[in-house]
């Protein structure tokens, strides 16, 4: 594929992740694991972008906008870090390191475009008030093509002028550093888990854990393979539950009656 045609892909990647997010369709999102893989789809390599895309995927694991708070745009640092690694030859660790501060970059200009569109909101609640419903819709959208600059600027910036940028980065930026951004890297992604499995009914499901990391670490079983086992123990589990739940709804319904017939006589 011609490199304009690549970069011109990424760009409208970047616009089409805030359109699914902006719009509520959430087909890809701003996932880095699926984000990673259309990078990597687009610049010819799908493994270093799904190796990428994992890796800061297990960083975001936890990570949410809760209450209008603004968060690390992952989704950036995937499509940055892979076109980076792709591009330019760089390590996955590298490309993460670089990829990262444009996500925390793109955290600034989300403050800047939540005040923007702030005004646009007071716009659409008149509207709603005045009862003119199709130009409230026609701000909505509004709103998310704003939104929208949010990710193309720093993602049009890079693909114009990132690589030689980030050649002379890489080239200042002393060993030390980049070893420590890889190290902490290949730290951030268990620190995901281990938030993940906070949350998650560990005392509840802990066999099938166990079981899971004996597949993976001893057995190398692929992932796809544990991923078919999880959705035999799921269904057995649903299965298990419904009839229990049938079982329980059954012999109410049979106290019931017989108090029926208790209250007859």
């Amino acid at each position: 594929m011609p490199i304009i045609l690549q970069n011109i892909l990424i760009i409208l990647l970047a616009a089409y992740m805030a359109w699914d997010n902006g719009t509520g369709n959430q087909i890809t999102g701003n996932w880095p694991v699926i984000i990673g893989m259309l990078v990597g789809l687009i610049m010819g390599n799908l493994s270093v972008g799904l190796v990428i895309g994992g890796t800061l995927q297990l960083m975001s694991l936890g990570v949410a906008a809760i209450g209008g708070s603004s968060i690390p745009e992952y989704g950036v640092a995937t499509i940055v870090g892979v076109f980076i690694a792709i591009r330019t030859g760089a390590s996955t660790g590298t490309a993460i390191a670089v990829g990262l501060p444009v996500g925390m970059l793109t955290l600034q200009l989300d403050v800047v475009i939540k005040i923007i569109n702030n005004f646009f909101a007071h716009w659409s609640q008149r509207l709603l008030h005045e009862k003119k419903f199709n130009k409230m819709d026609g701000v909505f959208y509004l709103t998310i093509f704003v939104w929208m600059l949010k990710y193309i600027i720093p993602i049009a910036l890079v693909v114009m002028f990132g690589t030689p940028i980030v050649k002379l980065i890489l080239h200042v930026i002393p060993a030390w550093v980049t070893n420590g951004l890889t190290i902490a890297g290949g730290m951030l992604p268990v620190v995901g888990i281990g938030m993940l499995l906070r949350y998650m009914p560990v005392k509840k499901y802990l066999a099938y854990l166990l079981a899971g990391f004996v597949l993976a670490g001893y057995l190398k079983v692929p992932i796809l393979g544990i991923a078919i086992l999880g959705l035999a123990a799921t269904y057995e589990i649903y299965r298990i539950n419904s009839a229990k739940k049938d079982k329980e709804e059954l012999q109410t319904a049979g106290t019931v009656e017989d108090e029926g017939d208790d209250f007859d006589e």
